[in-house]
């Protein structure tokens, strides 16, 4: 069932006369019309403070700056090392000192796998290091590497087809050309575990990445439960187009593979946690968030330190303009996403009984490039009160609003079966190369742009401000109590 919200036409009208008489006057931020389904009046009476907080962002945000502090001093953040906890340290205190409110680390508990030295030679047909890079939590080579022949396949239907005797104890590499990120990522995904079915002793996967300039692209894969646990690793586009052009003419290709990863006991994380409280139900919240872990390699100044840092942002203009909303704005820069999304659900664990009363959790989580709207996921009369929102950010054209949010973490925690609560993103143009840069050593700061990440921290900071001061939560479909 969808929740519909309280009020007469007539009063919506008079609340909305009253909204605008405020804010003519100078006085606290408006109040909203109750009625705010078809036929209601717009959101149009935010419209002075929405373009008050694009201005201020537009002039005065320091997002990219301090990112670039962070990347410079901290380098990447990996999941279970030491320099992501000196970082969420460091940003702990600049939030205490920014003023801002509950500024904490929640703990949860992460995975601890460390990268060894890694090298790829091919020793036939002639001799040549190749790049290479082993997914997250792959299990290492044996002491001394694994030489082996070299396999060659366009996709998983060419695997399956041939004969195992073809791939027993050989290492397959999986030259799959880029469609999607959606379609090619599932062959470093699982392409250690299909390949250890046919029975290799190693797999390798050309970088999922549209464009190249020989740079190797990481990130998750799994294993499954009985089958062989072999090493997994990216190759770049250049040198996996090149094994397979000598594979297609009959020539022989052997390599030595050398992996030395670890993999050690869990160890304690921390979710990055600091508020701006609601001045009538600070008990309800809207949360903005990114993630602040990163992957080994790069900086992730892209993936996701500017959506942590423009959510971050959005809080400090919102105090710099002393505006409060009715409900509580929370920012989350969430731990372990890049390797299991536990600091997403350690979340849900720890704020099940907020749940009900979460109004919008929203998530940058593809690049704080230029703005064009944003993507949500939630109930239809949901939709249409973003769709208001989204009206009121012509200064920076985000006025689209497209079905589906973006973001791992609030997926595990909060916009899923369970909690239904609405969930954003803020829909950007990367000009086609966010993937170019993924997941590589690529990801610094110089791919952001200062002013994209301006224009993104006024959308955060617009978005949650308004939804937060609604006079009601953001419809939602039924669920069951907890």
């Amino acid at each position: 069932c969808e929740r519909v919200m309280a009020g007469s036409p007539l009063l919506a009208v008079v609340a909305l006369l009253l909204a605008v008489a405020h804010v003519a006057q100078g006085s606290h931020p408006p109040s909203s019309p109750r009625t705010l389904g078809e036929g209601a009046p717009p959101l149009t009476h935010y419209q002075d403070v929405v373009d008050r907080i694009l201005n201020y962002s537009l002039a005065n945000s320091t997002s990219w700056e301090e990112l670039a502090v962070l990347t410079d001093t901290f380098g990447s953040r990996f999941t279970g090392s030491q320099a992501l906890e000196d970082a969420i340290q460091w940003i702990l205190r600049r939030m205490r000192e920014d003023g801002l409110e509950n500024v904490k680390g929640e703990p949860a508990m992460v995975a601890h796998w460390t990268r060894g030295p890694e090298k790829l030679t091919m020793l036939r047909p002639r001799m040549a290091d190749l790049q290479v890079l082993g997914v997250g939590a792959t299990v290492p080579t044996p002491p001394g590497g694994i030489t082996a022949d070299v396999v060659v396949v366009g996709d998983m239907d060419e695997l399956k087809g041939l004969p195992r005797q073809t791939v027993q104890g050989k290492i397959v590499l999986f030259d799959a050309p880029w469609t999607s990120y959606g379609e090619t990522v599932l062959y470093r995904v699982s392409g250690a575990v299909e390949a250890a079915k046919c029975g290799a002793v190693a797999s390798l996967y050309r970088s999922v990445t549209p464009f190249s300039t020989y740079q190797t692209h990481t990130g998750s894969a799994y294993y499954e439960d009985g089958v062989t646990k072999i090493p997994h690793a990216a190759v770049t586009v250049e040198d996996s187009a090149m094994l397979h052009r000598l594979y297609k003419r009959g020539v022989r290709i052997t390599v030595h593979l050398t992996m030395n990863s670890t993999q050690g006991p869990d160890v304690t994380s921390h979710n990055v946690i600091a508020e701006w409280r609601g001045h009538e139900k600070p008990d309800e919240i809207v949360v903005l968030s990114g993630h602040i872990d990163s992957w080994d390699v790069g900086t992730g100044a892209m993936d996701d330190g500017g959506g942590a840092f423009v959510s971050w942002e959005a809080l400090r203009v919102l105090k710099a303009l002393g505006l409060r909303a009715r409900r509580t704005i929370r920012v989350v820069m969430w731990t372990n996403e890049e390797c299991g999304a536990r600091g997403g659900k350690q979340y849900a664990v720890d704020h099940a009984l907020e749940m009900p009363k979460h109004s919008l959790v929203v998530e940058s989580d593809m690049g704080a490039f230029y703005p064009m709207g944003i993507g949500f996921t939630g109930s239809a009369a949901a939709k249409t009160i973003i769709q208001q929102v989204a009206s009121l950010l012509g200064r920076v054209n985000a006025t689209t609003v497209m079905d589906g949010a973006e973001g791992v973490d609030i997926s595990v925690c909060c916009v899923n079966d369970k909690f239904k609560v609405p969930g954003a993103s803020p829909l950007t143009n990367d000009r086609g190369r966010y993937f170019w840069y993924h997941h590589s050593r690529a990801d610094t700061i110089d791919k952001l742009d200062p002013q994209e990440m301006r224009m993104v921290t006024g959308v955060m900071a617009a978005l949650g401000f308004v939804v937060a001061d609604l006079p009601d939560l953001l419809p939602r479909q039924c669920v069951p109590p907890l």
